[in-house]
């Protein structure tokens, strides 16, 4: 689940610690990196965990409903098709979900007047509406109601992250890469593979956590010759006028572009120009992206670019 486009994002913001904090070894300092990086796999599992809940939420109400003390025909005789959801009988029943459960003790149990009016906003929507009042309903009709119903409830949702910012400071700035990664398990599963559903593993491959490590060990390692080509292509600015967010960020994409000759420098250029965008001053993006590219064309003419 954790891909590239997280790593660097995480990379910069332990490094930008790690220089905050001076008495910090490179070593406890990348034990955070992979301690960040295991939370955001925390989050896509409570995500996961949360359509889980808003469906129990919806079982709790309608039972409720039909042992009031003076209960209507539609309380007695309810539309149970959120409920009966295929999909979401397949998700709760998931074995590597409900193990995260278990092992990390996590639950949307003490957040259950959010899960309520979330559930209100879902019930309200056109949506939902609509496949409560479809004649009949197929496995895929199940799964796609809750992409739309994620999607458009739960990765756009400002009170979801306040929530998580609450609950975990590792979640700042994961939300809307982990909410891609939801939505991709979403439209993976498939009814034959039953609770054995599996899901998106935390590390794609062994590949992924090597170039993590790397990364951030080459980023630091290697500081003084990265701020060494910055300086050299300044022109008329003085180093020491520079946003520092910007020579991190810059520093960072250094040590990707010297360090990995697989990985094309407009990939690497193009991500980081977004890490500024994120981090940084309105115009850095713009000056990082025009400074990365000036060292680039400077290391080409020196033959000191390996690229394949």
């Amino acid at each position: 689940m954790i891909n590239r486009e997280l790593i660097r994002l995480k990379v910069v913001q332990v490094i930008y610690a790690y220089y905050q904090n001076e008495g910090k070894s490179v070593e406890a300092a990348e034990k955070e990196l992979f301690y960040s990086l295991s939370k955001a796999y925390d989050l896509y599992n409570y995500l996961l965990l949360l359509m889980v809940e808003l469906t129990r939420f919806a079982d709790r109400r309608i039972d409720n409903r039909r042992h009031k003390l003076r209960p209507t025909y539609e309380d007695l005789n309810p539309n149970t098709r959120f409920i009966d959801n295929a999909f979401m009988a397949q998700l709760a029943a998931n074995k590597q979900l409900e193990e995260f459960g278990k092992n990390q003790k996590r639950s949307w149990d003490d957040e259950s007047e959010f899960v309520k009016r979330l559930f209100e906003q879902i019930e309200a929507s056109d949506v939902y509406q609509a496949y409560m009042a479809k004649e009949s309903l197929t496995y895929e009709d199940d799964r796609e109601l809750w992409r739309k119903l994620y999607r458009t409830f739960i990765a756009q949702n400002d009170d979801i992250d306040e929530l998580l910012e609450e609950q975990s400071l590792y979640w700042n700035d994961d939300k809307t890469i982990v909410d891609t990664f939801v939505l991709k398990t979403i439209k993976r599963f498939d009814p034959e593979n039953g609770d054995g559903q599996e899901l998106l593993p935390e590390f794609r491959d062994d590949e992924d956590k090597e170039f993590a490590s790397k990364l951030f060990r080459n980023a630091i390692n290697n500081a003084e010759a990265y701020r060494g080509l910055m300086a050299g292509n300044t022109k008329n600015w003085n180093m020491e006028r520079l946003a520092f967010m910007d020579i991190l960020i810059m520093q960072v994409a250094l040590a990707e572009i010297l360090s990995f000759p697989s990985i094309p420098v407009s990939v690497s250029l193009n991500e980081y120009v977004e890490i500024a965008k994120m981090y940084s001053t309105p115009k850095s993006g713009g000056f990082i992206n025009g400074m990365l590219d000036t060292i680039v064309n400077q290391l080409k003419k020196e033959n000191k670019l390996n690229k394949a």
